[in-house]
């Protein structure tokens, strides 16, 4: 494998822990923004750490503060990373509508952010998901997004991994870590 194939594969798999770690706690949970640091660097300033972290993997998410309330592009157009902190993930639950159903919604440029997310919430075949998205310095991101099972007696969730889910938001987490 390359070397850029096995930093992806990192980045990917950095996304699926996060997913984890969320889906542990069940649905309905606000956005999230982890910081990816270097684990040795991590367990070299809290060796207190060395019994929950696993050396051999080069990156560990680290949950940060709740974001505020509001708009999330505003929110992580406002965050800036320390140097140590060589990537970022954010995971969100996401409404998810079938293609086509765009024509359903209000004209994107009359209505408020509000009204499409209302709009989306109500659609008859919505879908609710879990997306995690990820992003190193070098510019590798990963996506994986977890799609709600229902109507079973027990529901299975859907995972679908792809860097193609979110670019908006790929590049959006990229901007943090800009100078």
């Amino acid at each position: 494998m390359a070397a850029d194939e096995a930093r992806q594969a990192g980045v990917a798999a950095l996304a699926r822990e996060i997913e984890e770690f969320m889906a542990a706690g069940g649905w309905d949970q606000p956005p999230q923004l982890f910081a990816l640091v270097p684990t040795a660097a991590l367990l070299d300033e809290q060796p207190e750490l060395a019994g929950q972290l696993d050396r051999a993997n080069p990156l560990t998410p680290v949950a940060q503060e709740a974001l505020p309330e509001g708009d999330l592009a505003e929110a992580l157009g406002r965050i800036a990373w320390p140097d140590l902190v060589i990537g970022c993930a954010l995971a969100q639950e996401i409404i998810v509508l079938p293609p086509g159903s765009e024509s359903e919604l209000p004209d994107v440029a009359e209505a408020d952010a509000e009204s499409l997310r209302r709009a989306a919430a109500d659609h008859p075949q919505r879908t609710e998901a879990r997306l995690v998205a990820a992003v190193v310095r070098d510019g590798e991101g990963a996506c994986v997004m977890r799609l709600r099972g229902v109507g079973a007696e027990e529901p299975v969730d859907e995972i679908v991994e792809s860097p193609d889910l979110a670019p908006n938001l790929l590049e959006a987490l990229k901007a943090t870590l800009l100078p």
